[in-house]
């Protein structure tokens, strides 16, 4: 390798590494004026917001302005939104101020020391996380979910700051990168424990802020960064002017804003259920406090998750009419089913804690039909993933159904799912299931209408259209 082979490879390295790199290195100096204006207008209102916010934390005003400026200058390396401001956040300090407030015992020593090791720990934490692909988490919250805790307290910083990212990223028609933020995110709190700041976030109001003023690019960070800079060479002493009731109010005006009633009135308008699931967020946090409220939301989470997908969409399927293929008959109530046979399908994956549900439902359908049953044929278009213990379940199903004289066969299954059966656990298995294999709901019903004069045929309709791995269209 030539040296200008390996120069062009450690600079396609920093760029994946640091995407403002890239961002600086092709800059567009119309972009300039924008970015200017934008960083002192997000400036003009992160300078104030460090100092309350830092009264909020416990921590002298000079260590508030450190952590709203050494981040915006790691966000802009290491971040790959244009418009995402990091900064303090009045969650993330009343979260420092509950932690180590018992832990320090009133020493102002031992409290600043707690919160940079702190800082430290979370930017490390963020790094890891990065790097282990774990953007995904981001997303794991319902938003009933999100906008209760907010409504609380706030949400915990790093889901917070990823959305807030993806918000207005989705404004401006670009896409981040969820893992790269948790990285952007670990380099900005490592950059303000470093400077014995506290921990830090994506910045709701000054987003904003940018936003509003027409910031293109990252370089909106680093104009707030130094002038803020200059501010606290230059200027310090007269901000030990400011009143702390001007203070106060910059705090009280942030808590107020994390309120989102817009959003409570949509979920009154849309689900119920998950208005009570954001308010039950809500209290949690009010009584238990801000930490045990974290837990809770992701408990409430989990629990909706778990509500959600144990009992999945299903129906059986029908012709209809002038519409090509088959679909649900809840939706098309003039469709037409063929009498002995049941198309069901599932719209969800087959795991362990809504096998038994899909058991029964099979069973349902089957004791609803309004002819005697010889074929159910499973839809598995919507079923990407199968576990063990389904497996087991299914294989108990199909002997049940065996038993009463009903063939259990398959449609569309994804090629993935047979994975099982190149092992020994699969092998004494494969030909059973092979036999009642189709690969598409036309061939399955050809094979269930010749069954008496051709026995049972799942050759592949050639007439099929691949659209991925293993999923036809009929």
């Amino acid at each position: 390798m030539n040296g200008a082979d390996k120069q062009g490879k450690i600079l396609r390295f920093a760029h994946n590494f640091m995407p403002g790199l890239e961002v600086f290195t092709h800059y567009d100096r119309s972009w300039l004026r924008s970015d200017l204006g934008a960083g002192l207008s997000v400036a003009a209102i992160a300078l104030p917001v460090g100092i309350a916010y830092a009264d909020l934390a416990g921590v002298p005003a000079v260590f508030g302005m450190y952590s709203a400026i050494f981040p915006l200058l790691a966000y802009a390396l290491f971040g790959s939104s244009r418009q995402l401001m990091t900064g303090p956040d009045a969650a993330t300090c009343i979260i420092v101020a509950a932690s180590l407030g018992p832990l320090a015992g009133g020493d102002p020593g031992r409290y600043l020391a707690l919160m940079v090791v702190l800082t430290l720990m979370t930017g490390i934490l963020y790094v890891a996380a990065g790097y282990a692909r774990l953007g995904f988490i981001a997303n794991s919250l319902s938003l009933p979910i999100l906008t209760g805790y907010l409504n609380g307290i706030a949400l915990v910083s790093f889901t917070s700051g990823v959305l807030t990212a993806k918000s207005f990223a989705r404004r401006n028609r670009y896409e981040i990168d969820a893992n790269q933020e948790l990285i952007a995110f670990g380099a900005c709190n490592i950059a303000s424990g470093l400077a014995q700041g506290f921990p830090v976030t994506g910045a709701d109001s000054r987003t904003a802020v940018n936003n509003a003023m027409g910031g293109k690019t990252q370089l909106v960070g680093v104009v707030a960064a130094g002038s803020m800079l200059l501010v606290l060479f230059f200027l310090t002493q007269p901000l030990g002017y400011v009143p702390t009731a001007a203070l106060a109010a910059v705090i009280m005006v942030s808590a107020v804003g994390l309120f989102d009633f817009a959003e409570l009135r949509s979920l009154y308008e849309i689900s119920h259920r998950e208005l009570l699931l954001s308010a039950g967020t809500t209290l949690g946090v009010l009584i238990l406090g801000v930490l045990p409220g974290v837990l809770l939301a992701v408990a409430l989470s989990l629990f909706w998750l778990l509500t959600v997908v144990s009992r999945p969409q299903d129906g059986v399927l029908g012709r209809v009419k002038g519409i090509k293929g088959f679909h649900n008959i809840a939706d098309f109530p003039e469709a037409t089913t063929i009498p002995g046979l049941i198309l069901y399908r599932f719209e969800a994956n087959l795991v362990f804690f809504n096998t038994d549900y899909f058991r029964d439902r099979v069973r349902a359908v089957i004791a609803a039909s309004e002819t005697p049953v010889e074929w159910v044929v499973i839809d598995a278009s919507s079923i990407n993933v199968v576990d063990v213990t389904s497996l087991h379940k299914i294989d108990e199903l199909r002997e049940e159904l065996a038993a009463q004289g009903i063939v259990l066969a398959t449609a569309r299954v994804k090629r993935n799912l047979w994975k099982f059966f190149n092992r020994d656990w699969g092998v004494k298995r494969r030909e059973l299931y092979a036999k009642y294999r189709f690969d598409t709901i036309k061939s399955a019903v050809r094979a269930f209408n010749n069954r008496a004069s051709e026995g049972v045929s799942p050759e592949p309709d050639s007439s099929r259209v691949e659209l991925r791995s293993g999923e036809t269209l009929d």
